[in-house]
C-alpha cells in the first residue's frame, strides 16, 4: 500500500488530506520522465516563441482558478485568502508572463576574436532541474523557480514542502492542461530527508535549486554525485535601519530593527500599538523556544510572546526591546513573528552592526537623507536593499544572498540564466569564405 502523510490546516490543526509520501524510487521515476522529456521531447526543441505561448496559456488558467488556488494556500499554509486572491496568485500569473516574454530572447553573443577566427556563444537549457520549495510562500516560490526554468527549455522535478504540497499539485495539473508536455513538470511530494535528499544526490539531475537551511549538506550531495551546479537561498536575518530623520508612517518590518537613539522610544511605542496576529505552522515550537530564550537573555518583552487561541499554530507578533547584538534572538533566523529592537548612535555604528551577521539576504533603510541612503546601501553586505520600503519585490528585480544566505539570483534575467549554460563555437574565418581546410 502507498505510504502517505497528513497535510494539516494551521488554523485549527485539522487534517486536510493525506498525500503520497514520495521516496527515492518515486524520485527516480520522476527524473526518468524529466530526462526523457528533455532528451527526446518537444519542450527544449520548441522555439522560445512557442514555449512562451504555452506559458501564457498556463498563466490564463491560473487566473481562471484564482479562488481555488487561494483557498488551497489558505488551508494548507495559513495564508490570508484575500491576500492570496489579490496578490500571490495574480503575481504567479505575472511571473509566468514575464518569463514567457523572455523565452524567445535567450541568445548568445558574437565574439570579437583577436585571431583570424569567427566565434560566438550559445545559451542552451541546462537540462533536468531539481527544485525544493519552502512552505512559507508555496505559490510565489514555486513560480520563481518553475517559470524561468520553463522559459529556458528545461524539464524539472519539484518537491514542495511537506507542509504545503496542495497548490503545487494543482499547478502541475494546470500546466498540463495549458499544453506543457508530459514529463516537463514532475511533482514529488514527501520529506526532505528522503525525497529531498534523493533529488540532491541524483546522478541524472543537472541542476539543483534549494531554498532554506541545510545548504552545506545539499552542496555535499551535489558534489559527491555528479557535481551538479547549485543555487542556494538559505534565509537571512535582514536588518532594518531607521534613522532619526524618519517621520510619518514609518515602514517597519523584518526581525532585526536598528533604531537611532533619538526616535527609539517613539518607534517602540508605535510598534506595540500596531501589532496584529500572525500564523505559523512548521516553526511553532521553534519560535516559542526563541521567545523563551529572549526572555532568559534579558531582552525586554514589549508585546506578544504567547500562542493565540487554543487551536492551530498562531503566535502573537512578538517584539523585544533592549536587545544586544550577541543575543540569540538577534543572531539567529527565527523564521517567525519575533522582532528585535536595538539602538544605534551614528551612521558608522549602524553599518557596522547591520553587517555583524553571518547572513546577507536583504536590508532596509528608512531616511529622508539621500546621502545617508546611498552611503548605507553601498556599505551593507546584502543582496537586496530597500529604501523607505520593505519587501519591494518585482519580477524584474533580482534577489539573492551574500555570505551564509546563499548564492545565485532569482527573478529578472539573472533568474533565467541560471537555467542555461554557455557554449562557445569557433571556426577559422576562411571556412566562412568557402575555402576548404
Amino acid at each position: 500500500m502507498r505510504k502517505t502523510f497528513e497535510t494539516i490546516d494551521p488554523r485549527n490543526g485539522e487534517v486536510i488530506a493525506k498525500v503520497a509520501e514520495g521516496n527515492k524510487e518515486d524520485v527516480d521515476l520522476a527524473v526518468k520522465a524529466a530526462r526523457k522529456a528533455f532528451d527526446h521531447g518537444p519542450w527544449p526543441r520548441m522555439s522560445g516563441y512557442e514555449r512562451g505561448k504555452v506559458m501564457m496559456k498556463f498563466a490564463d488558467l491560473i487566473e481562471e482558478h484564482v479562488e481555488e488556488l487561494a483557498a488551497l494556500d489558505t488551508m494548507d499554509a495559513g495564508k490570508l485568502f484575500g491576500w492570496g486572491k489579490a496578490v500571490d496568485i495574480p503575481e504567479a500569473a505575472h511571473c509566468l508572463r514575464y518569463y514567457a516574454g523572455a523565452a524567445d530572447k535567450i541568445h548568445g553573443k558574437t565574439l570579437k576574436m583577436s585571431s583570424a577566427m569567427h566565434g560566438y556563444t550559445l545559451r542552451e537549457p541546462i537540462g533536468v532541474v531539481g527544485h525544493i520549495i519552502p512552505w512559507n510562500f508555496p505559490t510565489t516560490m514555486f513560480f520563481m523557480k518553475v517559470a524561468p526554468c520553463l522559459a529556458a527549455g528545461c524539464t524539472m522535478v519539484v518537491k514542495p514542502a511537506e507542509q504545503t504540497p496542495l497548490s503545487a499539485l494543482f499547478y502541475a495539473h494546470l500546466s498540463n492542461i495549458g499544453g506543457v508536455p508530459d514529463g516537463v513538470v514532475n511533482i514529488v511530494t514527501g520529506y526532505g530527508q528522503t525525497a529531498g535528499t534523493a533529488i540532491a544526490s541524483h546522478m541524472d539531475i543537472d541542476k539543483l535549486h534549494w531554498i532554506y537551511r541545510v545548504g552545506r549538506l545539499v552542496m555535499q550531495a551535489a558534489a559527491t554525485s555528479n557535481l551538479k551546479p547549485v543555487t542556494l537561498e538559505l534565509g537571512g536575518k535582514s536588518p532594518l535601519i531607521i534613522f532619526d530623520d524618519a517621520d510619518g508612517e514609518i515602514c517597519v518590518a523584518g526581525s532585526r530593527v536598528l533604531v537611532q537613539e533619538g526616535i527609539y522610544e517613539k518607534v517602540s511605542k508605535k510598534l506595540a500599538e500596531k501589532a496584529k496576529s500572525w500564523v505559523n505552522k512548521k516553526q511553532f515550537e521553534r519560535v516559542l523556544s526563541y521567545i523563551k530564550r529572549g526572555k532568559e537573555e534579558g531582552a525586554k518583552l514589549l508585546i506578544g510572546g504567547e500562542q493565540c487561541g487554543d487551536k492551530g499554530y498562531y503566535i502573537a507578533p512578538t517584539i523585544f526591546s533592549n536587545v544586544k547584538d550577541d543575543m540569540q534572538i538577534a543572531t539567529d533566523e527565527i523564521f517567525g513573528p519575533v522582532m528585535s529592537l536595538m539602538k544605534f548612535k551614528t551612521i558608522d555604528d549602524a553599518i557596522q552592526r547591520a553587517n555583524a551577521t553571518k547572513y546577507g539576504l536583504a536590508a532596509g533603510i528608512v531616511t529622508k537623507n539621500i546621502d545617508i541612503a546611498n552611503t548605507v546601501s553601498r556599505s551593507i553586505r546584502a543582496g537586496t536593499i530597500w529604501i523607505n520600503c520593505y519587501f519591494g519585490f518585482d519580477c524584474d528585480a533580482p534577489i539573492g544572498g551574500y555570505k551564509l544566505s546563499g548564492f545565485g539570483r532569482e527573478q529578472g534575467l539573472e533568474g533565467l540564466y541560471i537555467y542555461t549554460q554557455v557554449k562557445t563555437v569557433v571556426t577559422p574565418l576562411h571556412n566562412l569564405l568557402g575555402c576548404n581546410l
